[in-house]
């Protein structure tokens, strides 16, 4: 038929339905999309091909007893191989002599929303660095005069009683000079040296486990034996993959048993920043978790953000700063029961 004809050649992925969701057309864009073959696809209803999703199964389900479409502009995605996407989804009920059936168009946005949201939060991320300096400097300007008051005034006074309030407002005020510092982010430029990537998650393994009373959580290593030693801080970048381990680490605490992938690929011609480089090391760090709160998904690498009641939510916006100084970027993907956090790394050898 010329309607199957110019189906099959549309870049994005077409599934139609009958009024049950089961499948009974698929484009080979949904093939590929899927990783399933029209065959396998026919055999399934809709919702069976997601592990989860975020659109709304129950208005798709009424799409054709209401006769009503919709489009979703962002949808989050994983498939049953547990491939991530985010897409725009359309649903189209589309009557013929005898039935009514549902016209699915996935259209895949990754690339498009991962630049975008790449500019955006790298020009949000310069903006806020600069108000943080500027009211940093503000506050520890007088802080400093309050500090150096107490101390002279502790000198002064011979009651105890009153020495134990001047040093609480040393104690006080060192806690907020040191938190002001944190704000403030590195303050000195990367020591670069040959350095190996799998060495410093190593390290990094063995923290964790020293600092853990307990073995809930297991690590697991998937490395690429071919990324060369390349040049890096191996101090900032230690301190960087460290953040976002501790990070993974307490959430996986919370629930009790859960577990920690460790996994390096090598890439080549990589675009990082709009910036194309030879060789590029990205490195994933993967735990089964209970996700990322949708809420703070975008603002995640800002500061002071943190869902934690005794965290500061500095951890992630370090770990950006200083993988940026190294012209690298981290993206993070998050649904319940996996997040991974993927740091590129540009190779200079």
């Amino acid at each position: 038929m010329f309607s199957e004809l110019i189906l099959n050649n549309i870049n994005s992925s077409i599934l139609v339905t009958d009024v049950e969701l089961k499948i009974l057309y698929a484009n080979p864009a949904a093939e590929s999309f899927f990783k399933l073959s029209a065959r396998r696809l026919k055999e399934l209803s809709f919702d069976q091909l997601f592990r989860y999703s975020s659109f709304d199964l129950e208005r798709v389900q009424q799409a054709i007893p209401t006769n009503q479409g919709f489009t979703d502009t962002e949808v989050s995605l994983v498939t049953i191989d547990e491939n991530h996407a985010m897409a725009e989804m359309s649903f189209t009920p589309v009557k013929s002599k005898k039935d009514t059936h549902l016209l699915i168009e996935v259209h895949p946005i990754d690339q498009i929303k991962r630049v975008s949201q790449e500019s955006f939060v790298q020009s949000q991320m310069l903006a806020s660095r600069d108000l943080i300096r500027g009211l940093a400097h503000e506050i520890k300007n007088p802080l400093g005069g309050i500090r150096g008051a107490a101390q002279l005034l502790d000198k002064m006074l011979d009651d105890n009683d009153l020495k134990e309030c001047t040093q609480i407002i040393m104690d006080q005020s060192d806690r907020l000079r040191n938190l002001v510092d944190r704000l403030l982010g590195p303050n000195r430029l990367p020591k670069r040296s040959q350095t190996n990537i799998h060495k410093i998650l190593e390290q990094i393994r063995q923290l964790i486990e020293l600092e853990s009373d307990s073995d809930v959580v297991k690590f697991y290593r998937d490395y690429d034996p071919s990324i060369p030693e390349f040049v890096v801080d191996e101090e900032q970048i230690h301190q960087a993959l460290l953040n976002i381990v501790r990070n993974a680490y307490q959430a996986l605490q919370s629930q009790g048993q859960g577990k920690i992938t460790f996994q390096t690929r090598i890439a080549s011609k990589e675009t990082i920043h709009g910036q194309r480089h030879k060789l590029a090391a990205i490195i994933k760090i993967i735990d089964n978790g209970p996700g990322i709160p949708e809420h703070i998904r975008d603002t995640l690498f800002y500061p002071m953000i943190t869902t934690k009641s005794d965290g500061t939510g500095l951890g992630l916006s370090i770990a950006q700063t200083l993988i940026n100084q190294h012209r690298g970027r981290i993206h993070c993907e998050s649904w319940p029961g996996h997040t991974e956090f993927t740091v590129y790394l540009p190779i200079e050898l």
